[in-house]
C-alpha cells in the first residue's frame, strides 16, 4: 500500500539580502512565532528595533501570497505564523583605517527572512453552539452555592472550621500564652 501524506498548506514569503544581522533579526521573529497575523503585526508595529520594519514587510507579503491564490480562499486576519526563521546571508567585508597604519576588519552582515503562514486551527475547527455552553455554567452555580450554605449550617460555634495546620497553631499558642499571663 501506498502511504498517503497529508500536508499542511502553508504559505511563505521571503526578504534575502536584509542589511541586518542574523542574530538582531531573530530577537524580533521570536516575538511573532506562533501568533496570529493581526497580532503579530501590533507586535512589530510597537517593537523599538530597526529590522521590525523588515520583518513587517515580508509578513505582509506572506499575507498578500495567501489572499491572492484562488485555491486556499484564505482571510489575512485568520492566518497564523506558522514558522518563521532568518538564515544568515553573505557578509561584506571591510576595512577601517586605524591608527600607526594599521587597518581593522567591518563585518557588514546581512540576513534572509522567511515567514510561513497557516490557517488558524481554532477559525478552522467549526464552532461549538453558544448555547450549549452557557447552560453549562448556569447549571454548576446553584449546585455550588447550595453547598456552601450547608458547611455553613452544619458547623457550629465550638467546632473550629476547617483551617490549614500552619494558621491554627500560632494563633492557638498566642491565646494560650495571654490567659497564662492574666492568671
Amino acid at each position: 500500500m501506498a502511504a498517503v501524506e497529508t500536508q499542511k498548506q502553508t504559505v511563505r514569503a521571503q526578504a534575502k539580502y536584509v542589511h541586518s544581522s542574523a542574530r538582531k533579526a531573530r530577537l524580533v521573529t521570536d516575538l511573532i512565532r506562533g501568533r496570529s497575523v493581526p497580532e503579530a503585526r501590533t507586535v512589530l508595529a510597537f517593537s523599538q528595533r530597526a529590522v521590525a520594519k523588515d520583518v513587517e514587510k515580508v509578513l505582509h507579503s506572506a499575507v498578500a501570497n495567501a489572499e491572492s491564490r484562488p485555491d486556499l480562499h484564505w482571510n489575512g486576519d485568520d492566518l497564523v505564523v506558522a514558522t518563521v526563521y532568518v538564515d544568515e546571508g553573505p557578509t561584506l567585508k571591510r576595512f577601517r583605517p586605524r591608527a600607526r597604519g594599521r587597518a581593522s576588519a567591518i563585518h557588514k552582515r546581512m540576513c534572509h527572512i522567511t515567514v510561513e503562514l497557516a490557517p488558524n486551527p481554532r477559525a478552522a475547527a467549526p464552532a461549538k453552539p453558544a448555547v450549549a455552553e452557557a447552560k453549562t455554567p448556569r447549571a454548576r452555580k446553584p449546585k455550588a452555592a447550595a453547598e456552601e450554605t450547608v458547611v455553613e449550617t452544619t458547623a457550629t460555634a465550638e467546632e473550629p472550621t476547617a483551617v490549614a495546620p500552619s494558621e491554627e497553631k500560632p494563633k492557638a499558642a498566642r491565646r494560650k500564652k495571654k490567659t497564662e499571663g492574666s492568671e
